[in-house]
């Protein structure tokens, strides 16, 4: 977050700066953005209207050098050397730097060999000392070196510009990603309603179980006794209405009685 923070003041002054220039005085501005230690985006510099307007012109090799460090590499530059203007040590580093970026974007883990022949490196030693110098600790990549298995890992590498046509495919992606996680929440959903279905399920069959379980004991219960009180299984299994119902009628039934025989 920091270095993010730190960039966007950058390119906010720089582009400031481009706005109010024009033809051979932004040459000047351009190798200084490129050399820039704190700069590795160039996308709003490029789309500053006086810095497109340079393509055609005798300076055109330089908003080829500025889309050079927006989306090269390295090796690319190697390639097209005689077409671009030379660069100064700082954009060398800087470019190899936007390497790294490149290569952190297509695997997590890079080899020794691959670093070496990318960056144009001559050993371990001095690869390593570029990683962690100039990448490490300029922020711009997270990771652990391992000398034995001759590999970087990564773990954080900062975003480079977008290349043309990327923004489609990235936007492909992140459909992609959100259609495949809604189906996962679905799934996740149907879930937790089985879930709780069968935990209220095995609710209610603790409740019966234990219900069953009275009943048997207070038949035990009336077993021991010889099976003549009843009224405790009354108890129970209705509560003291049940015996307050046969103790009124009781009263009822002699009451009747006792009238029959006065008679």
């Amino acid at each position: 977050m920091e270095i993010e923070q730190k960039q966007a003041q950058v390119i906010e002054h720089f582009v400031k700066q481009a706005s109010s220039l024009q033809g051979s005085s932004l040459v000047g501005l351009i190798v200084q953005v490129t050399s820039h230690s704190s700069l590795f985006a160039f996308s709003e510099i490029l789309a500053v209207p006086s810095v497109l307007e340079l393509q055609g012109t005798d300076y055109a090799v330089y908003i080829d050098l500025l889309r050079l460090f927006a989306h090269g590499t390295w090796s690319d530059y190697k390639s097209n050397a005689s077409l671009l203007p030379p660069l100064t040590p700082d954009q060398i580093t800087k470019l190899k730097q936007l390497t790294v970026l490149s290569l952190a974007e297509i695997n997590k883990v890079l080899s020794y060999d691959q670093l070496l022949e990318q960056l144009d490196l001559s050993n371990v030693r001095e690869l390593e000392d570029f990683l962690i110098n100039e990448c490490m600790y300029a922020g711009i990549v997270k990771g652990k070196l391992d000398h034995l298995r001759r590999s970087f890992e990564v773990q954080f590498a900062a975003g480079r510009d977008l290349r043309p046509g990327q923004l489609g495919n990235i936007i492909q992606t992140l459909d992609d990603w959100l259609n495949t996680t809604d189906n996962v929440l679905l799934t996740i959903e149907e879930k937790i309603k089985w879930a709780d279905k069968k935990c209220a399920l095995n609710t209610i069959h603790q409740k019966q179980k234990a219900v069953k379980d009275k009943v048997e004991e207070v038949k035990k219960s009336l077993f021991n006794r010889g099976g003549r009180d009843f009224q405790a299984l009354d108890d129970v299994l209705f509560g003291e209405t049940a015996g307050l119902m046969d103790y009124e009628e009781d009263r009822t039934r002699t009451k009747r009685e006792y009238c029959n025989h006065k008679i």
